[in-house]
């Protein structure tokens, strides 16, 4: 069975920002993970507009010849502008302006209805909805009510444990991606996976795409952003055979 590799390329546009110049570009970064295997591209264009900007997925939009998968808030500023650009795939994150980064997974469970609205907005845009939620039976079941056709299964507790507690958060992941894929959901993984940790991830035969964009970005500075995307590809592939 194929796994599928969307690097995302926030931190390239991080590196841009944190100058307030016109580079490095992550148009072109993009571009250049496309041509090195990647399989589509993830962009998370946040509230406060901190890495990625809103030209930079218009532009990109029209450039891609793989696919994009947009990262947002559920909020109505963001299906506005999803719904214009009609991105391939749409990942619905929690979004905290405080935070450095996504820190967990999308409370659905509690907030089913408004869910269910913001998914047949996207559906009715051509748009496939996935759903980042940590790996939990009760928020697998909600997003599965919810109308969404993907979840994404969050990694970053795996990603960030060690020992036997990283033994365990693999494990919870494994049982939760089989009971998602058993209920008809598309399960996909991201967050925090690195040359390291990816390979158990990536064995799961439930797994259809894993999401990956920091650990790529930095392994690029040591040797390229071609080089580490090739390199995070084969690794996926090669426990897949």
């Amino acid at each position: 069975m194929s796994i599928y590799l969307g690097v995302n390329i926030d931190h390239i546009a991080t590196l841009r920002q944190a100058r307030g110049t016109n580079y490095p570009c992550p148009i072109e970064g993009a571009l250049l993970c496309e041509q090195s295997g990647a399989d589509s591209i993830t962009l998370h264009l946040r509230e406060d507009r901190r890495h990625i900007q809103d030209s930079d997925v218009e532009i990109l939009r029209n450039k891609l010849t793989t696919k994009m998968n947009l990262e947002m808030a559920t909020t109505d500023e963001m299906i506005a502008i999803a719904t214009k650009i009609k991105p391939e795939d749409c990942c619905l994150v929690p979004e905290k302006r405080e935070e450095l980064t996504t820190e967990g997974g999308l409370e659905v469970a509690s907030q089913i209805p408004r869910m269910t609205q913001v998914c047949a907005q996207l559906a009715e845009a051509s748009i496939i909805v996935s759903l980042f939620i940590d790996a939990q039976k009760d928020q697998i079941d909600a997003a599965k009510e919810c109308g969404a056709p993907v979840i994404e299964l969050h990694t970053g507790h795996y990603a960030n444990a060690t020992g036997d507690e990283q033994k365990q958060e693999f494990e919870h992941i494994k049982a939760m991606a089989a009971y998602a894929h058993s209920i008809g959901l598309q399960v996909n993984a991201g967050h925090g996976l690195t040359l390291e940790n990816t390979s158990a991830i990536a064995e799961l035969p439930e797994i259809v795409e894993l999401n990956i964009g920091h650990s790529i970005i930095a392994r690029a500075i040591f040797v390229g952003l071609e080089q580490a995307t090739r390199e995070m590809k084969a690794l996926m592939l090669k426990v897949r055979v």
